[in-house]
């Protein structure tokens, strides 16, 4: 937890105070904070894009090749923080790792309370799952507790991607470097609507691969890719939203490992269900729980009031303080 007297203006020379001890952004700080956000996205992306290759993304030497560059470009990303700070002369209180959200102060709840918060929001889908399922609840927990079935995920290149990968980079470079340069030049409620439109466009690269390789129509690829910006911009808001009130990066990273396992929820094939009154209706309770307990399970309290990156805010935000 960060105490007050870490935040004073007597150990932070380089910040900028009004008289009543508030924050003020330097000059032009919005404008550093943005291009950097750029130039880091546009690293991410550009890391795919490397290699050159006639196979198809999902291809497995495809899917290596392409750990490897977003590996180190990831690895590289809080270089663009540190320099960011450097530039524009913030100084805060907290450690880089901090502002990044790499710390042990609430660590346990930051690992399940936000995780559990998500699978309440796919409460409808887990329904569907079960009754579709045709495993046991036995049967289920030996093929959780087998090591041969986890041997197997962490040999498919696919399921390194999308379970491991994937979250762990995408996460630590739109959330965890993106948002401490965002929230001092914007509030954090502005920044989490902000950081997730880097998020999204990045997904467009995704149609280059699916016209180069003819896989549907232009106008099929066009509208998939603005469903698919839509949905990862609110996704996106979603694991901002979790990373400022929690401080920390675990959460996101877990909750989009999640998400990426469940896909988008299958309201058609609901529709159709034997029992779809039953589903439709956990569908339903899963979206009301979830906004219940929104605040509640991402109270900044439970993680170490304040959260480092709101320490960055230049206006006080409710998203802060429980």
């Amino acid at each position: 937890m960060v105490e007050d007297d870490e935040l004073s203006p007597n150990l932070m020379p380089n910040q900028m105070w009004s008289s009543n001890g508030e924050f003020v952004p330097p000059d032009g700080i919005c404008w550093v904070s943005v291009l950097s956000c750029f130039l880091l996205a546009c690293s991410y992306v550009g890391s795919l894009y490397v290699w050159r290759s006639d196979l198809p993304r999902d291809h497995p030497a495809v899917i290596k090749r392409r750990f490897t560059s977003v590996l180190i470009v990831s690895a590289l990303s809080p270089l663009f923080v540190w320099a960011w700070k450097v530039y524009t002369g913030v100084m805060p209180g907290p450690s880089l790792l901090a502002l990044m959200g790499i710390r042990f102060e609430g660590l346990i709840p930051a690992i399940v309370l936000p995780l559990i918060l998500t699978m309440v929001l796919f409460l409808g889908p887990l329904i569907q799952l079960t009754m579709d399922c045709p495993w046991g609840f036995v049967d289920g927990l030996r093929v959780a507790f087998d090591p041969w079935f986890w041997a197997l995920c962490l040999g498919d290149m696919r399921w390194l991607r999308n379970q491991v990968v994937a979250p762990l980079t995408e996460e630590l470079v739109f959330r965890a470097c993106m948002l401490p340069m965002l929230v001092p030049c914007a509030s954090p409620f502005t920044a989490i609507f902000t950081c997730p439109l880097f998020f999204g466009v990045a997904h467009f690269h995704h149609v280059i691969e699916l016209l180069r390789f003819r896989q549907g129509t232009v106008l099929g690829i066009f509208l998939a890719a603005v469903f698919q910006f839509s949905y990862t911009a609110v996704f996106g808001a979603y694991t901002a939203f979790i990373f400022i009130r929690t401080g920390h990066l675990v959460g996101p990273v877990l909750c989009h490992s999640f998400c990426n396992h469940m896909g988008f929820p299958a309201l058609s094939s609901a529709m159709e269900h034997p029992h779809r009154v039953t589903v439709l209706s956990c569908y339903i309770l899963g979206v009301v729980l979830f906004l219940l307990l929104l605040f509640p399970l991402t109270d900044p309290a439970y993680y170490g009031l304040p959260t480092p990156v709101c320490t960055l805010a230049s206006v006080p935000s409710s998203l802060c303080v429980s």
